[in-house]
């Protein structure tokens, strides 16, 4: 009896939450698209109660379209369900009555599970898969060569936390066991609130596909204040198409940077792309020394900006920062007869490497 009540409860909340879907506020994040791809905005890592997680699976798909994700991949942890007692079923669960809930919201949904262990090797993500129970073993190995025989594309997740590493951030000789044998593909670089620059290290070294997630248990807006600009942690995806195919080659190719808070954090290549096309010059005005030159922010990404060594003959800001959707206008001398220059500052919220931003030079010439 209490199952069948907490599930009729679960339901009935779930109707009354996608009957209201069309008159809640969208809080959907614009970014641009880079050439040749899409940007695709993805939270690869999303508990249920099927798992720890305090939400049916089909609110999730519901909260994702709210806040403009194209996909979500629903990660139940395989070894950690304490509602088993109250809702018994088969592992991948989950991800078919989520999947159902697309056919009201369009979101992409990826069948997933997070293998649960100890340190080492922790936990894991193993996502598009096909049989969720294969992954059902009692062996850490076995479990991880059970995800990689159905191709799944597997992640590190959270690495720095503290539950599991208290002292320091360690990679182990069992990641390098997975690392070697294909079972390691990825790496969460943020989990929910937290940022892990030994995790940036390690995937620049040695080609990880980075990635930020939610890892989401209680309802989204517990922990994200949408009204005040707040967002979850996420992965940009930059993918031929919007497709579940499409997400995948973008993961094995690692086209993916990461939106934690503030930060956006990638390879140089990506970050550079995406502040190229969010901002536009708009009008440039010279008159004498002095060059005026007006920024339009397109997209609802902040971009900080903190000058750099340059040539004193041309004087600009000491820091300045391009906020959502505005335009701003900055002045630029150039002194002492100086005819053109490069204004040269550092991206310091878009992350290439641990406390380094991305550089970016502009070049300014005089009438």
């Amino acid at each position: 009896m209490k199952q069948k009540t907490l599930l009729f409860g679960m339901i009935v909340l779930t109707q009354s939450f996608f009957m209201n879907l069309a008159a809640q506020e969208r809080h959907e994040l614009k970014v641009p698209d880079i050439e040749g791809y899409k940007t695709l905005k993805c939270d690869f890592h999303i508990h249920t109660v099927f798992s720890d997680g305090l939400v049916w699976p089909s609110v999730r798909v519901g909260e994702a379209y709210l806040e403009g994700l194209d996909a979500i991949a629903i990660t139940d942890h395989i070894e950690y369900r304490p509602h088993k007692k109250d809702i018994d079923a088969k592992l991948g669960r989950s991800f078919e009555i989520a999947e159902q809930a697309t056919k009201e919201a369009d979101v992409l949904v990826i069948r997933g599970s997070e293998i649960t262990r100890s340190m080492p090797p922790g936990h894991f993500n193993a996502i598009f898969l096909a049989n969720n129970d294969s992954l059902d073993k009692k062996d850490w190995r076995d479990a991880f060569k059970a995800a990689k025989a159905q191709n799944a594309f597997i992640f590190w997740n959270h690495p720095g936390w503290a539950s599991q590493q208290p002292d320091s951030t360690k990679w182990w000789p069992e990641h390098t066991e997975l690392y070697n044998a294909g079972c390691m593909n990825g790496i969460e670089v943020a989990n929910g609130k937290e940022y892990y620059p030994e995790a940036l290290q390690w995937a620049l070294d040695k080609k990880l596909t980075m990635l930020g997630n939610s890892d989401i248990h209680v309802p989204i807006n517990n922990e994200y204040d949408f009204a005040k600009g707040e967002h979850r942690t996420m992965t940009f995806v930059f993918a031929k198409e919007r497709s579940i195919e499409g997400i995948r080659d973008a993961l094995l190719n690692r086209r993916t940077v990461v939106y934690a808070g503030n930060k956006i954090i990638g390879e140089r290549k990506y970050l550079k792309a995406l502040f190229e096309n969010a901002i536009e010059v708009t009008n440039v005005v010279k008159s004498g020394k002095n060059i005026k030159i007006t920024f339009k922010n397109k997209s609802d990404l902040t971009f900080e900006l903190l000058k750099t060594e340059h040539n004193p003959d041309v004087v600009y800001f000491r820091d300045y920062t391009i906020k959502p959707n505005t335009t701003e206008t900055v002045t630029v001398k150039l002194e002492n007869g100086t005819k053109e220059g490069n204004v040269n500052f550092e991206i310091t919220n878009l992350v290439v490497e641990p406390n380094h931003g991305l550089s970016y030079t502009y070049k300014v010439m005089a009438k």
